[in-house]
């Protein structure tokens, strides 16, 4: 995509900067440091790239405060708390231009059922279904064939990107971003085992989403057997996330990628969930508790827990156990030596 950002335009985004050089032209890419060019932005994200920042020909440098480094000419250096928060930041601005808020509206192939209240100032899309009872806020913007089942509501400037389905009862609260094809409402896996085989155990609860939650694409949060599967506010969770039913998730958690959460279990507030780490059902885990990617956790964890590995155990006690393990073919032949001996 082609773009132009004014110095101007990025100076409205950054707070509490200082400036080193002189550039007036405008921005027309965004790179790393070891590809940028001139008319490009570039960022000190991670100090394992420190090296490349002298070599750096983009016109325009977000570096941490307190840097040495002095500008080439023509090259601004514009001194941050945090280079990637200030590109995020400018990403803002880009997203903005590329990516307007659609005008408020309901296409002409949208279904909207009676008895389902849409605001005047959100958008619908082309083939959405609206099913009846359903509500949805001001400034929504819900994208193609998506599906809104009976009685769900969608909290004010959400936004549900295409080939969402969000079944009966469920509820979206304000300011989500729902990514392509998740699956909100689905059936809990829940089954009974009797004679005549796996018989379903119907789940009569519902979703509801937190304020200013993230649900990546192809993410499913399956409805409760009875109350509320719960996403708890400012919680960011990636693509390709399993989340059971009557699980609950407190405020401001990260679920990472290929992560799965069994039934019923509680995640407390400011949890960070690795990818492809999977929890037990019927668990607690506790605030601010971080799990490892790959992580197997099939016991309670404390408020603070470190952990990793399967079944997973403190951080470095789990270290310990990698090398001790890498280590065991030697052992082994060392054991047999001695044997022979």
């Amino acid at each position: 995509m082609k773009y132009t950002l004014t110095i101007d335009e990025i100076r409205s985004v950054l707070d509490d900067c200082e400036e080193k050089g002189q550039y007036a032209d405008g921005i027309s890419g965004i790179a790393s440091l070891s590809e940028a060019i001139e008319g490009d932005l570039s960022f000190l994200g991670n100090s394992r790239y420190k090296k490349d920042v002298e070599g750096c020909s983009a016109s325009v440098l977000f570096l941490p405060k307190g840097s040495s480094v002095e500008p080439k000419e023509g090259q601004l250096i514009f001194l941050v708390k945090n280079p990637s928060y200030a590109l995020a930041l400018v990403c803002g601005l880009l997203e903005k231009k590329h990516y307007p808020q659609p005008k408020a509206g309901i296409h002409s192939t949208a279904v909207i059922e009676e008895g389902a209240e849409v605001s005047t100032s959100a958008f619908i899309g082309a083939y959405t279904v609206v099913s009846e009872g359903s509500v949805v806020g001001e400034n929504v913007a819900i994208g193609s064939h998506c599906y809104l089942g009976r009685h769900t509501k969608v909290g004010e400037g959400s936004v549900i990107m295409s080939r969402v389905t969000v079944l009966d009862y469920c509820e979206i609260g304000k300011r989500a971003r729902i990514n392509p094809g998740v699956v909100l409402g689905s059936d809990g896996y829940g089954f009974e085992s009797t004679a005549a085989g796996h018989e379903r155990i119907p789940h009569v609860g519902r979703v509801v989403v937190g304020d200013n939650v993230d649900i990546g694409a192809n993410t499913t949060i399956d409805r409760a057997r009875f109350g509320i599967t719960k996403i708890g506010a400012g919680t960011k969770i990636d693509n390709l996330v399993q989340v059971a039913h009557n699980v609950q998730v407190g405020e401001h958690c990260l679920l990472v990628s290929q992560s799965g959460i069994s039934g019923s279990s509680h995640l407390d507030d400011n949890v960070i969930v690795g990818g492809q780490a999977g929890i037990a059902g019927h668990l607690t885990i506790g605030k601010g508790s971080m799990i490892g990617g790959q992580s197997g956790v099939s016991r309670n964890l404390p408020e603070q827990a470190y952990v990793r590995g399967t079944p997973a155990m403190p951080f470095f006690k789990a270290q310990k156990v990698e090398v001790l393990q890498r280590k065991l073919p030697d052992f082994f032949k060392r054991l047999k030596d001695l044997e022979e001996r």
